[in-house]
């Protein structure tokens, strides 16, 4: 059967409160409601199941993780089988006593696991403790196919690096999901905020061009405290800046939510816009692949000889 040309995706902004079973039957809420306005694929936010526990370290917060396949995996399956939808769900996976990822699962609409990723990059920042809670994906970029199109899906700080975003759209993804949990500082956020936010819906905006794909992030929205298992991180907490949005193969955005209100973001993937936007500019016919190998590098020492160098002798 050949694949139509179109499809709807559906982004879930939504709000964290304390209960985690309470938050999950939201997202599921959630879902239900994406799918009755037509969507295809559905993506939620990153680590939904809670508050975002990791604005501070605490040993008793591991006792929040899953197995994959796990209970989780299993009711949104049983969600995608009924609502013949796919969907992309963050997930704090324990792989082993000790080890543990922040991982994204992508359930196919008849409920069976299309593709898992772990989040390839860690932040250690104030208030994103995540170093502390997650060891790094070793799963490797990928994409993946669903009944309605081949997807991609990185995690949050992985969407500020534009190498995971080529690898993963070399392998023919056609939407680029970033399951997301960014916000303010309140501190921060009269002097920086517009900036910081700019920063990120652009960085996005450029992978969409740079590769020729969809690409949709999916915030939470609210003011958080890691409010869990009955104890909340000190400090002012950290105010989630929504804004949800999916940008197109030009860079367009398509649609986007507010930065204030739980909101169900839909848009319409168009393949043909894909092929369009490439045969115009087409970045991957040109790519100096030959020229490429000292990207692996952590740092080009300036001192050091230009490796173009050897070859030209």
């Amino acid at each position: 059967m050949t694949a139509a040309r179109k499809f709807t995706i559906a982004l879930v902004q939504m709000r964290m409160g304390a209960d985690p079973e309470a938050n999950f039957s939201s997202a599921l809420g959630h879902v239900r409601e994406a799918a009755r306005m037509g969507a295809k694929i559905v993506c939620l936010p990153e680590l939904f199941r809670t508050q975002y526990f990791c604005q501070r370290e605490e040993l008793a917060l591991f006792d929040l993780s899953e197995e994959i396949p796990g209970p989780s995996t299993a009711k949104l399956a049983e969600a995608a089988r009924e609502l013949k939808v796919a969907i992309v769900a963050s997930l704090f996976e324990k792989r082993a006593p000790g080890l543990y990822h922040n991982t994204a699962v992508t359930l196919n609409a008849d409920g069976h696991i299309a593709g898992v990723y772990r989040k390839m990059h860690i932040p250690d920042d104030p208030l994103y403790f995540e170093k502390y809670y997650f060891a790094p994906g070793d799963l490797g970029f990928q994409a993946v196919d669903t009944a309605f199109g081949r997807v991609g899906t990185l995690v949050c700080w992985d969407q500020w690096y534009p190498e995971g975003a080529r690898l993963t759209a070399l392998q023919g993804a056609e939407v680029l999901f970033y399951p997301t949990a960014i916000g303010w500082h309140p501190a921060e956020k009269d002097e920086f905020g517009a900036a910081q936010f700019d920063a990120w819906r652009t960085i996005q905006r450029a992978h969409a061009i740079a590769n020729g794909v969809y690409v949709a992030a999916v915030n939470r929205v609210g003011v958080e405290h890691g409010d869990v298992l009955g104890n909340r991180a000190p400090g002012p907490g950290l105010e989630f800046w929504g804004g949800s949005f999916l940008a197109d193969p030009f860079g367009r955005i398509v649609a986007q939510a507010g930065h204030d209100a739980e909101e169900i973001v839909v848009g319409e993937i168009d393949r043909a816009l894909i092929e369009e936007t490439r045969r115009n500019w087409p970045f991957l016919r040109d790519r100096r692949v030959d020229a490429y190998a000292p990207i692996a590098q952590r740092f080009l020492d300036p001192a050091a000889a230009d490796p173009a160098d050897e070859e030209r002798k």
